[in-house]
């Protein structure tokens, strides 16, 4: 049944932007006219888009944003961010569990940080760094390779391994054996960026929460951003999925992280779409060499495409990002060949695109209420709406 809602989607999608993206060739009056309404119709687009999948059960609401350097192009919410016992209005300052965006923005970015501050080499193995995680195959791994989820991992190690604590999950991690070979197959591993948390903590002798906030979150004034926010904020946070008789609000939802303390290379993170787009701009201002945090260099270090894996590729990731992958439905079709992205479980995509000087941010909250829904679809066609009109 989902496939056909996905392909009734698509062909309503070309309908729309062949209505908001028609070309005109007249004066320049009817030329700024023509823009007015492609603006308009590019709204109405993703209107419709949200509107449907909300009435289809994918997702209770959304907070979509297309940003630029300095301007916001577009930014509008969607439904509801509970729908029982009362309904309540999806707004603007909604913070949102960002699952597996955490790899990218926190994990990943800090270790950008790191090799900016030529305190690792990405080609060196994690063993390097994390002696006691060698051994059982896994002496070869590099850091690069944990980036890129080609380190031969597994995807994710048993819940019960986490059950007694992160000292305990961490030797878990440390007794594990390999899928494949280093470097041989692309598999995504919530394991290799967990790993990559550790090797920032111990790199850096702060926990990755306190490293990624004093290097990242608190200079950009990224306020909305953090591990496990105080229940003062609870009323602003999005609920993720039903536990027992209570909802899993402003705790993280990923089990294995929640097991963790909340803080892990994976997920954990929580942010806002103000606090998103904060940070894309700087990583757009990167790209410019004008970024007081990240330098240019860092940033092409960061965002270099490399086939994964190297022989028989299944497609390209960049270090910590994704790029054109099996997990690149959310990207559109609208955005250059630079542009770099993320998507996480609970509903929240990232894309942001150095050539367009784009930021893209959806947030929704998909689990709510039922744990059936499903947006990386209907992110990737706006997605495309916005990319189009505004790049």
């Amino acid at each position: 049944m989902r496939s056909r809602v996905g392909l009734d989607r698509r062909m309503m999608l070309g309908g729309l932007l062949g209505v908001a993206f028609g070309r005109f060739d007249c004066c320049d009056v009817q030329a700024a006219e023509a823009d007015d309404k492609s603006e308009i119709d590019a709204s109405a687009a993703i209107k419709q888009l949200v509107d449907q999948a909300i009435g289809e059960g994918d997702l209770p609401g959304a907070v979509v944003c297309c940003a630029g350097p300095g301007d916001v192009h577009y930014l509008e919410t969607f439904g509801h961010r509970w729908v029982k016992p009362e309904p309540v209005a999806l707004t603007k300052d909604t913070i949102f569990d960002l699952a597996s965006i955490s790899k990218a923005v926190s994990t990943a970015t800090s270790v950008a940080m790191l090799y900016q501050d030529k305190l690792i080499d990405a080609d060196l193995p994690v063993k390097h760094y994390l002696p006691e995680f060698g051994g059982r195959g896994k002496d070869a791994i590099t850091i690069k390779q944990c980036l890129l989820h080609t380190s031969g991992l597994t995807p994710d190690n048993a819940l019960a391994d986490y059950l007694d604590g992160p000292e305990v999950a961490w030797e878990k991690i440390c007794g594990l054996g390999l899928r494949s070979e280093p470097g041989a197959k692309f598999a995504y591993s919530d394991v290799g960026f967990i790993v990559l948390g550790k090797l920032v903590e111990r790199v850096s002798g702060m926990t990755l929460d306190r490293f990624a906030t004093s290097r990242l979150f608190k200079p950009l004034a990224m306020s909305d951003t953090m591990y496990n926010p105080p229940e003062t904020l609870r009323s602003r946070i999005a609920p993720t999925e039903n536990q027992g008789d209570d909802w899993i609000c402003g705790r993280v939802h990923d089990p294995r992280s929640f097991e963790m303390g909340g803080v892990a290379g994976h997920a954990g993170l929580f942010s806002s779409v103000d606090d998103l787009v904060k940070f894309g701009r700087e990583l757009l201002a990167a790209s410019r060499g004008e970024s007081k945090l990240i330098r240019q260099a860092t940033l092409d270090w960061m965002i270099t495409p490399h086939p994964v894996p190297e022989q028989q590729s299944r497609g390209t990731r960049v270090m910590g990002w994704d790029h054109r992958s099996p997990y690149s439905r959310n990207r559109g079709e609208a955005f250059s060949e630079r542009a770099f992205g993320h998507g996480g479980f609970t509903g929240t995509v990232l894309w942001i695109d150095p050539v367009k000087q784009l930021v893209y941010v959806f947030l929704s909250s998909r689990l709510y209420p039922d744990g059936k829904g499903a947006v990386n679809s209907l992110a990737g066609d706006i997605a495309t709406v916005l990319g189009n009109r505004f790049g």
